[in-house]
């Protein structure tokens, strides 16, 4: 039993969420007293009030995003009826900003705005000290990173074993990008190297294999990236059959020599870089205050994507204030030639506190009410666009980043990808009304239905289609395969792997 319960809903069980780890580490003398508890949205709210119920907790700690905030609300609701005396705090960037807006903000006792590793700590003592402070909103207080413990140890066996471990070398951003709640930062913030690299040693020496670093600005400071990088590097050398696997969110216009000297040093498979473009479209850049040099991003893209062995996913936007349909297919056209791995297509979310907002009246922005708070249209794009945009962008999901389709690809997108990939969109919702839980075997047979339509070969879309299935471990007989032809044996067993399994099918394409 654990007076202080820190919980959150998960949007996978593989993930494992650094801010709980973070108070916990920060609770002090009241640590001993306190537990982690993870959930994973669309588990039965029931099951969940009845797992904190049971172990009698007098403060619960509820760690809420945009992913999780509805689900979060009907679970605080529950508690509240079954158990009134319960002292709910809630924390997170869903209930950091315009929280006399927020249902589950009246309903919980406290919640804490912005930076909660030191002020949960210090609310949780006046409560079970009987002084609990009269005000329900209480802004978190941005301590010196030095004065913040560290999370690592936190991270349990089962966590190293099973899940993503997050970490982060700095916290903030020195940009104002207004989609991103990031633009209310002033700098960056860099933790201790030294003390840095000694946790990531010691998730090492413990198993951990996967490391996602959650930095917006990892090679801002070079000489840091450059030193972290030497660390993942050292255990390459020495572990050559046992691999890490690490994330990095990477400044697409800064890449100096000595950071792509250090990038291709890494073997393909144990690298992956998160690039932000968002758009390629210099008036919305300057409209939303983001300074990105266009050509210089595009180089180092294209310089990465055919020097190195990192595994490259790179981020667009549609719904922009001011981009119409028409720009943002030139930009993902300018994008798919650079031949990244992924290209992960976004909408537009109005997050709360992102300075986006104030371009709410100049361009007719009209924002979804409920989570996530995607665009439904602009003076740009109509409703009508924006959801066949939104298709586009679950399709291109499926076919393009899963990386299922590397043959058929090309096939399908011809001489301009955004149009042709455009059309297949409409065509397989038109088939289907249906943009998830179409089963692999399902999906290639809808290729070659379409394939023919466009006037292709029927033995030329088989080809491709076939090697496609194969090559990604389709075991069945397609009905458009000759009746004698051999299929594969069973699958054999996985070899241990740190490389994710959507990374490790683009390097076996």
């Amino acid at each position: 039993m654990s007076e202080i319960l820190l919980a959150t809903l998960n949007a996978r069980y593989s993930h494992a969420s650094l801010g709980l780890r973070y108070l916990r580490a920060n609770l002090g003398a009241l640590r001993e007293r306190s537990a982690i508890r993870e959930f994973v949205i669309g588990q039965k709210t029931e099951e969940i009030a009845e797992a904190l119920l049971d172990e009698k907790p007098t403060i619960l700690g509820l760690g809420v995003y945009i992913w999780n905030c509805e689900e979060s609300l009907k679970l605080v609701l529950m508690l509240k009826a079954v158990r009134p005396d319960l002292i709910i705090v809630l924390g997170g960037p869903e209930v950091s900003y315009e929280c006399a807006e927020q249902a589950i903000c009246t309903a919980a006792d406290y919640t804490i705005t912005g930076w909660g590793d030191i002020s949960f700590a210090q609310l949780c003592a006046q409560i079970l000290a009987g002084q609990a402070p009269e005000a329900k909103i209480i802004p978190g207080i941005q301590a010196k990173l030095d004065d913040i413990a560290s999370p690592y140890a936190e991270y349990t066996e089962e966590d190293i074993r099973q899940r993503h471990l997050y970490v982060e070398a700095s916290r903030g951003c020195p940009f104002k990008c207004e989609f991103c709640l990031s633009a209310l930062d002033k700098t960056a913030w860099p933790f201790a190297l030294e003390n840095f690299l000694a946790d990531l040693e010691m998730l090492w020496q413990k198993g951990a294999r996967q490391f996602k670093f959650v930095d917006r600005t990892f090679n801002l400071k070079i000489e840091t990236s450059l030193r972290i990088m030497d660390f993942f590097l050292g255990k390459i050398a020495e572990n050559p059959e046992d691999p890490p696997f690490a994330h990095f969110e990477l400044i697409p216009d800064h890449l100096p020599e000595k950071l792509k000297e250090a990038i291709q040093r890494f073997p393909a498979g144990t690298l992956q870089f998160e690039i932000g473009i968002q758009t390629f479209n210099v008036e919305v850049q300057a409209r939303i205050s983001r300074n990105q040099k266009n050509e210089l991003a595009r180089d180092n893209i294209l310089w990465l994507a055919q020097n190195s062995g990192a595994h490259l996913h790179v981020d667009l936007i549609a719904g922009l204030p001011g981009e119409t349909v028409q720009s943002f297919g030139e930009g993902f056209n300018k994008l798919v030639a650079l031949k990244p791995h992924e290209i992960q297509f976004g909408i537009l979310k109005r997050l709360r506190g992102a300075p986006i907002a104030r371009h709410t009246a100049d361009f007719a922005l009209r924002f979804n009410p409920a989570p996530p708070y995607n665009i439904l249209s602009t003076d740009c794009i109509d409703f009508g666009e924006m959801q066949k945009l939104s298709r586009f962008s679950r399709y291109w999901d499926i076919l393009a980043n899963s990386g299922r389709y590397s043959r058929t690809l090309p096939v399908i997108l011809g001489d301009s990808a955004f149009d042709g990939f455009f059309r297949l969109s409409e065509w397989l919702y038109a088939k289907t009304r249906q943009t998830h839980a179409i089963a692999h075997e399902r999906m290639v047979h809808l290729l070659y239905d379409y394939l023919l339509e466009c006037g292709h070969a029927e033995d030329d879309a088989a080809a491709v289609l076939i090697a496609d299935y194969r090559g990604t471990g389709g075991r069945s007989r397609l009905r458009f395969e000759s009746a004698d032809a051999e299929l594969p044996l069973p699958k054999p067993a996985k070899a241990k792997k740190h490389t994710p399994d959507r990374q490790a099918r683009h390097l076996q394409a």
